[in-house]
């Protein structure tokens, strides 16, 4: 039986903090700052998080963070951490929090940068595919066949395959998690904070206003996503492929065909039957290519 999760008493994100109900960026920044405790300085780019956390003159959480422009958050991060080892400090994590606009996008660069340097940092995407923040423009996370303000017939290409593009730079370690599996998510931000160099973590997260379903269905959206293989949990741990416990659930019993993720959603309800059926496609490939790298590397641990 796997060992239960104990979660820290210690609440480092207080009650009553600005964000939509049901919010799965909160919900996450809660479960990583459990993880993390407070040796912990935040970078936010211009997101979603940033009103969430700290509306003037009050703030929500109770470690420092610091507030940066689109392109900035991982250089800003460098210098940071730069800072940390010329004053000793070897128990401080720099944590950059980010959207997916603020690192599919604009921020690319500058994370590609730090993770071609593996500059210690862990940067976390909360990629609730769009940019939420300002109205619900499409991104470079965008799925296939949603709705944004800018992609009002449906997007018509797929979304950037972020994980992939991370993982080429080599780094220490990325991980996958989603706010609907906070044990596996408090897991993984454990096992980054005791890595060195540079660490990536996306969280899928739902968005009930931008996504268009019920708050209270913020878990189930989450589950389903991982249930139907839209989002694959697992980590790459030193080049080695893991499958975390929820996919790994979902390998033995076989994957719920992606409709049941679409139909709950009214960001997808211009889809066509055939839309439906490319987007399945879509899912299936990257759902093959995660499970032929799992396949690969742990027959190269056991050889």
């Amino acid at each position: 039986m796997e060992k239960q999760t104990i979660f820290s008493e210690n609440e480092l994100v207080y009650p009553g903090l600005a964000s939509c109900p049901a919010c799965t960026s909160a919900l996450s920044l809660r479960t990583a700052l459990k993880a993390l405790g407070n040796k912990v300085i935040i970078i936010m780019p211009a997101s979603c998080s940033v009103p969430m956390t700290s509306l003037y003159p009050k703030t929500a959480v109770k470690v420092p963070m610091m507030f940066v422009a689109f392109t900035a958050t991982a250089s800003t991060a460098t210098g940071i951490a730069a800072a940390l080892k010329i004053k000793g400090d070897k128990e401080t994590n720099v944590l950059c929090w980010a959207g997916d606009g603020g690192t599919f996008d604009i921020g690319l660069q500058t994370l590609s940068g730090a993770a071609e340097r593996k500059d210690p940092m862990i940067y976390v995407c909360y990629n609730n595919q769009a940019y939420m923040n300002t109205g619900t423009q499409r991104s470079g996370a965008t799925p296939f066949g949603a709705y944004t303000t800018t992609t009002q017939t449906g997007k018509i290409v797929a979304e950037k395959d972020m994980q992939a593009i991370v993982a080429a730079h080599k780094i220490p370690y990325l991980a996958t998690g989603s706010p609907s599996y906070p044990h596996d998510l408090f897991k993984k931000f454990t096992k980054s904070k005791d890595k060195e160099g540079f660490r990536y973590i996306e969280i899928f997260a739902p968005c009930p206003p931008g996504w268009g379903f019920p708050t209270n269905e913020t878990i189930k959206i989450g589950r389903l996503a991982v249930e139907t293989g839209v989002h694959i949990l697992y980590e790459i741990e030193d080049g080695v492929y893991k499958l975390s416990t929820p996919s790994k659930k979902v390998l033995d019993k076989g994957r719920r065909p992606v409709n049941e993720f679409i139909k709950e959603q009214r960001r997808f309800a211009k889809m066509t039957e055939e839309q439906m059926g490319e987007y399945q496609r879509l899912i299936d490939e990257r759902w093959d290519d995660i499970m032929a790298h799992v396949e690969w590397t742990s027959a190269k641990n056991t050889s």
